[in-house]
Order: structure tokens, then C-alpha cells, then sequence
């Protein structure tokens, strides 16, 4: 589907409620099929994470062998079911995906559980999904990893680790990629029992055995997601003084490294009010603070797309930095970004780990924004549609991490006709 955006006045002060954060519960969907006692609430409804639980509701149930498992375009399912497949003991599971998926790289990850005692060989080309993957019970205990590649990598290791007879002791060389992921993935650990510790470049996970006694059960509840939350962010920096929106349900401690929305916008005019009951209010007071707006990202990159946007539709220069797990996401986004923002007039250039916009002041309208099967590319630029008119092609991808995006933009005004894609 088409989705042809007109421009809109954002209809000020609703209140719109997000699920649960994709990353926390893709993590928590594994810890609880590795822990039956644990319960979760506030669980995400996107595409990912309904692939995660079924592809684990699916491999208990199958008595095939091998068990055909297919998580279509979810990133972070495939990392995390390659490592918790590979310690199912007696269980052989074909692990594939989307074309894209199958494009994606995987083979740190595999060297990592093999180097562990895991029997995982591909069946297509060498590095890529599909995996044929066979459980067993995994011995070692140490691995070194290059600290410069996706932390999902080093999740999917972590969240196996306390069920590992010697727990896990990994080494990362270089500069660390997205600590806030990693700190995520320990900081669920420690909330369910689990002993860890990070220190400088090194991460150890005890086993689980020898973790104190747990509650027969144990309740989890999932926060809303930041992602998500920053197309609110960037909505609200679109629009005039005064427009404001509350979103459900967040928390100041929060263990998302997206949080890091809250002192970005503010330079973009945008303060952050957390009000009782877990609901966060945005408010726009003032125009940008700044005529050039810089970030580092490495520990953030998802909300590259929706900053270099926002920067575009308020007329300011950007260069942000510290990109390049971007080029290996649901696609290439920095090349996605430099194609679609010129395509509006906007002059971009891109590197392989950056990206830098100059200012401008006019906006192509009734352009039609391609979205590369990449459901931020879609929610990225739906903003924009406060300044112009603009149609977003495959316009339904946002259910991967966000189904009632559409319609929680029209709640605000942001009003949109959906039709069939041209052929």
C-alpha cells in the first residue's frame, strides 16, 4: 500500500499509547523461553517480535527435524534464535529469512558459537543466512569478538550465556559499537537474577545454576519503546511553538539508549516533561536552538533516519557521525537517506560511517519517498508531511516495529489516503 500524506496542522495536546520496546522484548521472549517462570507485560505488537515468539512457539511444537524456521526480515530474531538454537540439545533447526535477510552478514556470530563448541554451517553462501544449525550443549566458555560489529551479536551471546555450564567470558577488541544495547542485555540479566559484570572491553555472564534461588514466577514489564517515540520527537519539532503530545509509557531510568531523544530535541526546541503514571510529554517551545545540529550516534543509529529528517523539514544543517551499522540494517540507510532527501531538494552527502546535510529552504512537494522495505525509512520522512505533501510507497512496512503508526497520525491530523501500489 501507498500512502499519500497531505499537509496538516497537528490537532495539539492527545495522548497516544506505544507498546512495548521491540528490543527489550525480543531479549525477554528468549530469557522466557529459556525461563518458563518469567511473565511478560507490555509485550511489542510489531512484526519482529510476533516472528520471535513464533518461531520459538513453532520449534517446541515441531516434531520435524529439521525445523524450518523463517523470520522473514527480522534482524534481531535471526541473531538471537541463531544462538538459542544452537543450545537446543538434540534439536536441528534451518534458520532463513527475506532475500534481504540473506544478504545480511552473520558470520561473526556463527564463528562465535562454533569457537563455543556449536555445529552451525551454512547452506547457501559462506557468512549469510540460510543456517543450518545443530543443538548441543556448549562447553567453552571464552570468545573474543571485534567490539566494532552489531552489539545484536553480542546480545544473542549474552542471553545464552547463564545457561551455558561455565557461563560466558567475552573479550571485545576495539571500540564498542551501541553500549547501550549491550548495557540493555546485562541490565535484563541482573533484573531476572543473573550475575554479570563489564569491565572495560570484557563481559562476564555466571551460569545460571549457580544464581541464587528464584520465585516460582516472575513478572516483567516491558517499557514503550524510544524509537518509536522519536517520530513523535521529530512531529513535534515540525510544528509550531505550543504543539504538544504525551505518549504512554516511559520512564526516566530507562535502559534504551534511544533515551538519549530527550537532549537532542531539546535543541531542536523540544523540551521532555515525565509526567506521573509513565507518560512522557513533548512540547515544542521554541524554534532550533542552533543553525548546525551535530551527534555521534554509535550508540543510538536507529534514530539516524529521524534526526537527518527533522534537521531537513526545520531548514538547519546536520553532520552526524558514528553511522556504520547503518549500511548492513533492512537496507542501506545511509544511501537510502542521501537518495530520498535529494530527491526533495535537500544536498546530502554520506560516508561510509556519517552523513552531512547542508541547510536549505525549500522542500520538493508531492514527492513519492521509497522505502526499501525499511519501516524507519517510512516513519522517518512521514514527519515531513507538516511542511509539504508527500506520498510514502509501501507504506504498510511499518508494521515491523510499528503497526498503528498510520493511525495514531491520524489522531493527530496527519491525515493520509492509502491505495494500492502501482505495478
Amino acid at each position: 500500500m501507498t500512502c499519500h500524506l497531505l499537509h496538516s496542522n497537528l490537532h495539539t495536546g492527545k495522548e497516544i499509547a506505544i507498546t512495548g520496546s521491540k528490543s527489550e522484548t525480543n531479549r525477554l521472549l528468549l530469557l522466557q523461553a529459556l525461563y518458563p517462570h518469567l511473565q511478560l507485560e507490555n509485550t511489542s505488537n510489531s512484526d519482529d517480535s510476533e516472528v520471535m515468539m513464533q518461531a520459538l512457539e513453532k520449534s517446541k511444537k515441531s516434531h520435524s527435524n529439521p525445523v524450518l524456521i523463517d523470520v522473514h526480515h527480522a534482524g534481531t530474531a535471526m541473531r538471537f534464535l541463531t544462538a538459542y538454537f544452537a543450545i537446543q540439545e538434540g534439536k536441528e533447526v534451518l534458520l532463513t529469512g527475506s532475500s534481504r535477510m540473506q544478504e545480511r552478514p552473520i558470520h561473526v556470530l556463527v564463528e562465535a558459537l562454533n569457537q563455543l563448541g556449536a555445529a552451525i554451517t551454512y547452506e547457501k553462501n559462506q557468512g549469510f543466512p540460510p543456517l543450518r544449525i545443530q543443538g548441543k550443549k556448549l562447553l567453552h566458555s571464552q570468545v573474543i569478538l571485534p567490539a566494532h560489529i552489531s552489539s545484536q551479536y553480542i546480545s544473542a551471546l549474552l542471553l545464552i550465556a547463564p545457561s551455558l555450564k561455565n557461563g560466558l567470558q567475552l573479550t571485545l577488541e576495539g571500540e564498542i559499537t551501541s553500549v547501550p544495547y549491550i548495557q540493555m542485555t546485562l541490565a535484563l540479566l541482573n533484573h531476572i537474577g543473573v550475575t554479570t559484570s563489564f569491565e572495560g572491553n570484557h563481559i562476564a555472564v555466571a551460569p545460571f545454576e549457580v544464581q541464587s534461588a528464584m520465585a516460582t514466577s516472575q513478572s516483567v514489564t516491558v517499557e514503550s519503546d524510544w524509537s518509536s517515540a522519536s517520530y513523535w520527537y521529530s512531529i513535534i519539532a515540525l510544528s509550531e511553538v505550543g504543539a504538544q503530545v504525551t505518549l504512554t509509557s516511559y520512564q526516566a531510568e530507562s535502559l534504551q539508549g534511544d533515551q538519549i531523544l530527550v537532549s537532542l530535541y531539546e535543541h531542536l526546541g523540544v523540551t521532555t516533561t515525565f509526567l506521573p503514571d509513565f507518560r512522557l510529554q513533548l512540547t515544542k517551545v521554541s524554534p532550533p536552538k542552533t543553525s548546525h545540529f551535530e551527534a555521534h550516534l554509535m550508540g543510538a543509529p536507529d534514530i539516524a533516519q529521524t534526526l537527518a529528517v527533522s534537521c531537513f523539514g526545520l531548514g538547519i544543517s546536520c553532520a552526524l557521525t558514528g553511522l556504520h551499522t547503518l549500511k548492513i540494517k533492512e537496507t542501506d540507510r545511509l544511501a537510502a537517506l542521501q537518495q530520498e532527501i535529494s530527491k526533495l531538494g535537500g544536498q546530502i552527502q554520506t560516508t561510509a560511517d556519517s552523513l552531512h546535510l547542508e541547510s536549505s529552504t525549500h522542500i520538493i512537494p508531492d514527492v513519492t519517498i521509497a522505502t526499501y522495505q525499511d519501516h524507519r525509512m517510512a516513519m522517518a520522512f512521514a514527519p515531513l508531511a507538516l511542511r509539504v505533501p508527500l506520498i510514502i510507497e509501501d507504506a504498510e512496512v511499518v508494521s515491523k516495529s510499528y503497526p498503528t503508526f498510520w493511525g495514531d497520525l491520524a489522531r493527530v491530523g496527519i491525515s493520509g489516503k492509502m491505495s494500492e501500489n502501482k505495478s
